[in-house]
Formats: C-alpha cells, structure tokens, sequence
C-alpha cells in the first residue's frame, strides 16, 4: 500500500522538453515510473527519446490523458506559467498534479488553491521535490536510491530534509515519502498526508519534518491529538533562525513569537509527538519506536 502514488500511476510531465523536465523525466524513468508522455504545446506531434524510452509529447494536458489513460502530471514549469499549467491540467481532470517549480508568485498560487476547492485534482507543491512510493513509483525529483520500500510515511516541508530522513532509515525503508513544499500556500498539507497515513494500513509510523513559519505544525499537532493513532516522530527545522529574515523557503520566516520552532516544537511534544534536535536524533526516536513495535 502507499498514499497518493503506485506502481499502477500513468504519468505525464508538463514541460517534458525542457532542461530540468527532460533530466528528471529520465531519473523518475529509471526509478521505475511508468511515464507515458509530455505536455508542450509548441511542440505537440513530436516525441522525445529519453533513457532509451520514446515519449510522445501533446499540446495539452486533456489530449495527453486521452491518449494515454495518465491520472498524475509533474510541473517543470517556469514561474510565470505555472499557475496556467495547473490550471490547464486541473481543469483535464489529473488525479494528482506535482508542481516542483520553485518562485512561483504567492497569489499566484492562492489563485490555483481556490481553483482546486469542489474539484477531483489533488496537488502537491509547488517548490517541492514531490512524492515517493519507493520501489513503485516516484513523481518528482527524490533520488529514488536512497532507501526503499518499508513501515514508515514520512511528510516533509523540505526537500533536502526528506532525503537525510530517507537515507538515516533507508535500514527500515518508506511505505510513501512525500515532499510538500516550503511556500507559504500549498496544494497538500501536513494534515492531508497524516490522514492518508493514518488510513494506509502498511505504514506503521510517521515522521514529520517540519520548519520555522506560519502554524502548519501547530495545526497538525492538533490534528494528531484527535484523528492519529499510529507513532508519530518529528523534526523543525530552524531553531537558531534570527527573527524576521527568511530562511531558504518563502514560508520560513518568524514574526514575533509566531512560527518558532520551539513553539512548534512544544505544540507537538504537548500531543505526544518525540521532537528530535537533529534529523539524526529524530531518526533515532523513530528506529527506537519500530523496534519496539
């Protein structure tokens, strides 16, 4: 089992032409992905060779999934467009779109959250590294070699995080490994993936990592009080951040008391959740808890 993502997931890459697009394309290929076209409408009715596999590239995403039965899409899209790529493929339908694009305006996406309100589209990111089912399928940019398949979903608001975490448990492996985003607005949230989880029968514990800004941990935290029976462990990145200067992620930033990660790190203790100090302590709570389950 996994959450969102399987060996049975057709996928087609928007912006399959481009540089990051075409790169990527070929690792999540060698993953094992079953990618079966791209989107560009400059150059729909050509195709594009990529690690020895040829894709056929179409003008849009609704002729793509008719033509090739795709239920998820990742975003190579620049910033500028990416917000008319979502809503072009949310309006096709897609069952999960992945946006990886980093600087992607705000409003931009606060637009597209609202276009996804009532519809079947379920979204990831933007400015994520996507979803793993290790050993199935990968969506996105998560070097797929890292660990493999096992008891543990892990949800994370960054990229680099979720793949130390991955490789610190690679021992114990990932039912499904899912990189959110660190904007201030995403398409899927802590909660989201805790419920799927939560409902996965083959994910027996959950790590969260989470970071400095707004109150998604918070509201998670309480969430899981309510709704989470499995083991949770987690992690919040940015305990030395100084006040009011942005860390790495449009989201990351402290304003007053708001968004520190010891007040993330409390909301969660208060719930029950093990908070490590380190990704590798907090690796180390989780080894702790599966060995005993």
């Amino acid at each position: 089992m996994s959450i969102y993502l399987n060996k049975d997931s057709k996928i087609i890459v928007q912006g399959i032409t481009g540089g990051m697009g075409a790169k990527h394309t070929t690792l999540m290929l060698q993953s094992g992905s079953n990618i079966v076209g791209g989107v560009n409408a400059r150059k729909a009715g050509t195709t594009v060779e990529l690690d020895g596999k040829e894709l056929p590239v179409y003008g849009t995403v609704e002729e793509a999934m008719r033509e090739t039965g795709a239920d998820v899409s990742v975003a190579f899209v620049p910033p500028a467009f990416t917000k008319d790529a979502c809503i072009e493929a949310i309006d096709a339908g897609i069952g999960l779109l992945v946006v990886i694009t980093e600087g992607v305006p705000v409003q931009d996406t606060a637009e597209v959250w609202s276009y996804l309100q009532g519809r079947s589209t379920r979204m990831i990111g933007p400015n994520c590294p996507g979803i793993i089912t290790p050993g199935e399928s990968l969506a996105g940019i998560t070097p797929h070699t890292i660990a493999g398949t096992g008891p543990i979903g892990l949800v994370s608001k960054s990229g680099t995080l979720t793949y130390q975490m991955m490789y610190e448990l690679k021992d114990f492996g990932f039912s499904t490994a899912i990189g959110i985003g660190g904007d201030p607005i995403v398409g899927t949230t802590h909660i989201d993936a805790l419920a799927a989880f939560e409902a996965d029968p083959d994910t027996k514990a959950i790590v969260m990592i989470g970071e400095i800004g707004g109150d998604a941990e918070e509201r998670a935290a309480a969430y899981i009080k309510d709704n989470v029976t499995k083991p949770v462990v987690g992690y919040v990145a940015g305990f030395t951040a100084p006040e009011g200067k942005t860390m790495g992620h449009a989201g990351a930033i402290v304003s007053g008391s708001s968004g520190t990660a010891a007040a993330k790190q409390e909301a969660l203790e208060a719930v029950g959740v093990k908070v490590g100090k380190t990704p590798s302590e907090t690796a180390a709570l989780m080894r702790e808890i599966l060995q005993g389950l």
